[in-house]
C-alpha cells in the first residue's frame, strides 16, 4: 500500500495540530491557510505542545505551506478545518483540484459541514470527523493540546492507521451525527469561556459559569427532543444528566467531574482565541445552531440567543463577564 499524502485546508490551530503530527510521523502534508498564518510558520516553523510531553518543533523546511486550495492537488486525504462559515467557499475552491478518489474529512465544529461538503463535492467521499479535546494557539507558530482525548471519525482504516502512527488516538464511529450533537452540547461552553476571560479549568471550577452552560444545554436538549435527536454519550455522564451535574456546588462538582477537569492551566476555548485576535467567532454554528433548531420546532432558546448576542458584541467591543453577572444576564433573557 502506498503512503497516503495529506492536505490540510484551513491550517489554524486544529489544522496545524493534525497536520503537524502527521508531518512529524513522516507523512507528506500540504498546509493551506491564511497568508498571515502561513508567514508565521514560514518564519518560525511549527511547535506542537502538550502538558504531558516535551514540545516537538518542526522547522520551516519541513513544512509545505500554501494559501490556495490548488496545493491540495494530488492529496489522498484533505482534512478540512476551516470555520463553518467558510465551508461552502472552501469546498468550491477545492472542487477543481481534488484528485480522483481523494477523501475529504471534516474536522470542524457544527452539525452540517459534512453535508455541505458532500453537496459541493459530488463524486468524492466525505467523512465526518471530530476533535473532541481542546487545542489552541498558545504563541505564534505554537499549537497547544490542553487536555487528553481521542479523535473520532467515520470508519476509514487508512486514515486511522496514519493518525495513530502520528501519535493521535482515534476511535471509529458509525454514529457520527449523534456524536456531533453531543459535541455541540460540550461546545456550548466555548462562548461562556470566551466571555469569562479565564482558562478553562478555572472557569469550569466556578459554579455561576457552569450554571450558564447548564442553561444553554437544557435548551439544546429540549430542542433535540423536539427534533427526535438522541446525542451520543461521549463521557462518564449521560448528556441528559450533565446540566444537573454542572449545577452542583463547586466541591461536589470537583469530586463528581474530576475527569472533566483534567485540563492544563493554559487551555482556553478557541472562541476566546478568536476574540483575542479580533477574528469572527463560530457562535452562529454553536449557540446559533441551538436557536435555529429550537425555532424550527416551535420552541425558544433565549439563553443561547442572548449568549450569542453577547459574543457578537464582544467581537467588536471585547469585555469580560463575572460568573454571577453572566448568569443573571442569561436568566433575565428567559
Amino acid at each position: 500500500m502506498t503512503t497516503p499524502r495529506f492536505a490540510v485546508l484551513g491550517a489554524g490551530s486544529i489544522g496545524c495540530h493534525l497536520g503537524g503530527h502527521l508531518v512529524a510521523a513522516g507523512y507528506d502534508v500540504a498546509f493551506v491557510g491564511r497568508p498571515a498564518a502561513m508567514d508565521v510558520l514560514r518564519e518560525r516553523g511549527l511547535t506542537l505542545s502538550t502538558s504531558v510531553r516535551p514540545p516537538a518543533h518542526l522547522p520551516p523546511d519541513r513544512l509545505t505551506l500554501a494559501t490556495a486550495a490548488e496545493a491540495a492537488a494530488g492529496a489522498d486525504y484533505v482534512l478540512v478545518t476551516v470555520k463553518t462559515a467558510a465551508t461552502r467557499a472552501a469546498a468550491g475552491d477545492l472542487a477543481a483540484h481534488l484528485a480522483p478518489g481523494a477523501v475529504v474529512v471534516s474536522f470542524q465544529n457544527g452539525l452540517h459541514n459534512p453535508a455541505t461538503l458532500r453537496a459541493a463535492l459530488p463524486g468524492h467521499t466525505v467523512r465526518a470527523g471530530m476533535v473532541p479535546y481542546n487545542v489552541v494557539g498558545s504563541a505564534p507558530g505554537t499549537v497547544h493540546q490542553g487536555m487528553p482525548g481521542r479523535l473520532m471519525t467515520e470508519p476509514d482504516d487508512t486514515l486511522a492507521t496514519a493518525l495513530r502512527k502520528a501519535g493521535l488516538s482515534v476511535e471509529a464511529r458509525a454514529d457520527m451525527p449523534e456524536v456531533q450533537h453531543a459535541k455541540l452540547l460540550m461546545n456550548l461552553n466555548n462562548a461562556v469561556n470566551a466571555l469569562s476571560g479565564l482558562p478553562l479549568r478555572d472557569q469550569l471550577g466556578l459554579r455561576p459559569y457552569r450554571r450558564c452552560l447548564a442553561l444553554c444545554q437544557r435548551e439544546a436538549l429540549a430542542a433535540y427532543r423536539a427534533a427526535g435527536v438522541t446525542p451520543a454519550r461521549l463521557g462518564p455522564t449521560a448528556p441528559g444528566v450533565t446540566p444537573y451535574v454542572l449545577g452542583l456546588p463547586d466541591g461536589v462538582f470537583r469530586r463528581v467531574a474530576a475527569a472533566s477537569l483534567r485540563i492544563d492551566a493554559h487551555a482556553r476555548s478557541s472562541m476566546w482565541e478568536d476574540l483575542q485576535r479580533g477574528r469572527a467567532t463560530e457562535i452562529d454554528s454553536l449557540q446559533g445552531e441551538v436557536v435555529a433548531l429550537a425555532a424550527a420546532h416551535g420552541r425558544g432558546a433565549p439563553a443561547n440567543a442572548r449568549l450569542a448576542a453577547l459574543v457578537h458584541a464582544a467581537e467588536s467591543a471585547p469585555r469580560t463577564w463575572s460568573g454571577p453577572e453572566l448568569y443573571a444576564e442569561l436568566r433575565a433573557a428567559r
